[in-house]
């Protein structure tokens, strides 16, 4: 982590300049990467000192935190024209749920800390035009419309961002583009800052998301001069943090295919695993013991081969369909069809499953209320986005059940109610009156550790280790003379004791990082919010409770695979999971 502390002492850059000789986007002579000229040594040791980000998303929001706590002497201002949204950021309650985020907004945000370096904007042209590096990251979903709809991506609000950017941007700022864009994508923008900036020097870089462990980060740049200078400005923002063996510098092209291939082929091999638990429940193996022993093979390793309910989010399908049109485009058909046949198993899988539901309940939905953890594509997020849970809920919705009662500790209820209100027709919505006794099943469609059991031990972390009865043990960080940043993000998870009084943790935190900004009165996220503290929930269910409460034959449908079915048997369940021998097929060999 960084190394900022707590004083917050000031370390700006130096902020001369070599000099200024006009440079054009072609020449490919020496210069720096401020001035674009033939230069001093000086010059280009000339630092990023402002950065923008032009919008707030799920991604952006976040890696721009990362990148303010890393560099207190780099301002970096998140630019969104959404307004309830930029709010959110200001406030504790943020809009992307991700364990830490909040600790780490609160260290650099302006309003939370003495000496920010994070601030959250609505005003493009004021941000672009003092930044030295422009990250532009936009919604870029598949298209539903015109020529290549369901598979082409729509760059509409891409060219809008580009457009605000090309107007307002100084002169020799860099432009990054870390949306996930087909192809070529870097020629258009190239085409919009010629239109409406003709003659005034840009360098534009590919630097998509990598946030999976392994590879850290990729840049895609130019090969001339000014490229790789652009290029090695930006590697030093993140070298604050990223191995630098793990930055890797290609070609623009290169970086551009590099993130849709990498989603595809991580993608791509969930699928190939859920096509084999649909093996496994035909033939009684177990698809986790294939997956393990799979794994131990070091060519393929274990990453990715969690059988399931198949993949979602935003990126995965529309990367995918994005090859797809790409290969066509080249007149590749087998290459597209190959890309294709991924997507197919993906929706096989989730079919299969809801037939698993259908077919457990006796194909008699009518009348019987169904439980359903978690609605979220995956756990530690509140992203919704393409959530295999939403067209399993439609799904069902058309069996016609009294009610669907659902619940995911990262989601807030009324954001979940809107989000279904999308997808569903009121008409399908409302249920019928119960027929008779209800029934209920729970079906588990996101692998939140607060739905698996036997539940998970507590895990130990940088700032406390647990005793074996589950109290801290290690407090030894509230002793150290001077705390990093990284120590007061790690005092974040601190829990005070009933025996500690408000002084005492005060006094214990002399920047008062513990306590969350207060909210004006009648604040519409404090009184609609699911969780008060603005934390993902993180009590586990209690498995015995539910039991208890259910009429048989308590089915509980398993989409990944996180409960052990031997002890929810004993607990009195059913279970029925991905690949892996069921309650009535045990009860068959037995």
């Amino acid at each position: 982590m960084g190394s900022r502390r707590t004083s917050f002492e000031s370390s700006t850059p130096n902020t001369s300049v070599g000099c200024s000789r006009a440079f054009t986007p072609e020449s490919e002579s020496e210069h720096c990467i401020r001035c674009f000229g033939n230069c001093a040594t000086s010059c280009l040791q000339t630092r990023v000192k402002n950065i923008c980000c032009v919008g707030a998303g799920y991604v952006r929001g976040p890696t721009s935190a990362v990148i303010a706590f890393q560099n207190p002497d780099i301002r970096v201002t998140v630019m969104d024209l959404d307004e309830a949204r930029m709010k959110k950021w200001n406030s504790k309650h943020l809009p992307v749920a991700e364990p830490g985020l909040i600790d780490f907004v609160r260290v650099s945000r302006e309003n939370s800390t003495p000496n920010p370096n994070l601030f959250f904007s609505t005003n493009v042209s004021e941000c672009v035009a003092v930044a030295d590096v422009v990250l532009v990251s936009v919604n870029t979903p598949t298209k539903l419309s015109g020529i290549g709809a369901g598979a082409a991506t729509n760059l509409v609000a891409l060219e809008s961002a580009m457009i605000s950017v090309a107007k307002a941007a100084k002169s020799g700022a860099i432009i990054v583009e870390k949306s996930t864009v087909p192809c070529g994508t870097a020629r258009t923008i190239r085409e919009i800052l010629t239109l409406y900036r003709p003659g005034v020097p840009f360098e534009i870089l590919s630097n998509p998301e990598f946030l999976a462990e392994g590879t850290a980060t990729d840049y895609g740049s130019s090969q001339s001069s000014s490229g790789l200078a652009a290029a090695t400005a930006l590697e030093k923002v993140y070298a604050k943090w990223v191995e630098p063996s793990r930055i890797v510098t290609v070609n623009l092209w290169s970086s551009e295919l590099s993130k849709l291939v990498a989603n595809a082929m991580l993608a791509q091999r969930i699928s190939s695993i859920n096509a084999v638990s649909a093996i496994c429940d035909q033939t009684g193996a177990d698809i986790d013991e294939i997956s393990k022993a799979v794994g131990l093979d070091q060519r393929l390793g274990g990453k990715f081969l969690k059988a399931g309910l198949g993949f979602g989010g935003s990126c995965f399908k529309k990367d995918i369909l994005s090859l797809v049109y790409l290969s066509r485009s080249l007149h590749l058909p087998e290459v597209a069809d190959y890309w294709m046949s991924v997507l197919a198993i993906n929706d096989f899988q989730r079919d299969r499953f809801v037939n698993k539901v259908v077919s457990k309940l006796h194909n008699a939905l009518m009348g019987k209320k169904i439980a359903i953890l978690g609605y979220i594509f995956k756990q530690d997020t509140n992203d919704s986005r393409e959530s295999p849970a939403i067209e399993v809920i439609k799904t069902l919705l058309a069996e016609r059940p009294a009610e669907i009662a659902i619940f995911d500790p990262g989601c807030n209820v009324a954001e979940v109610r809107q989000n279904i209100g999308r997808h569903v027709a009121p008409s399908e919505a409302k249920p019928p009156k119960p027929l008779g006794p209800v029934e209920a099943a729970v079906l588990i469609l996101t692998p939140w550790d607060q739905f698996r059991y036997p539940a998970l031990a507590k895990q130990h972390s940088v700032f406390r280790k647990y005793s074996s009865d589950g109290g801290v043990e290690d407090l030894k960080v509230f002793q150290k003379p001077e705390l990093s940043e990284t120590d007061i993000v790690a005092l974040g998870e601190f829990k005070p004791s009933s025996t500690m009084s408000l002084t005492e943790m005060t006094s214990s935190d002399p920047l008062n990082r513990l306590h969350e900004q207060a909210c004006p009165n009648g604040c519409v996220y404090c009184d609609s919010t699911q969780h008060k503290n603005g934390e993902i929930g993180s009590e586990n269910v209690d498995w015995a409770l539910i039991a208890a409460n259910m009429r048989e034959p308590r089915w509980v449908i398993d989409g990944r695979n996180i409960v052990d079915v031997k002890q929810m048997e004993l607990l009195g369940f059913r279970v029925e999971s991905m690949g892996k021998a069921g309650t009535r097929y045990r009860q068959r060999r037995s």
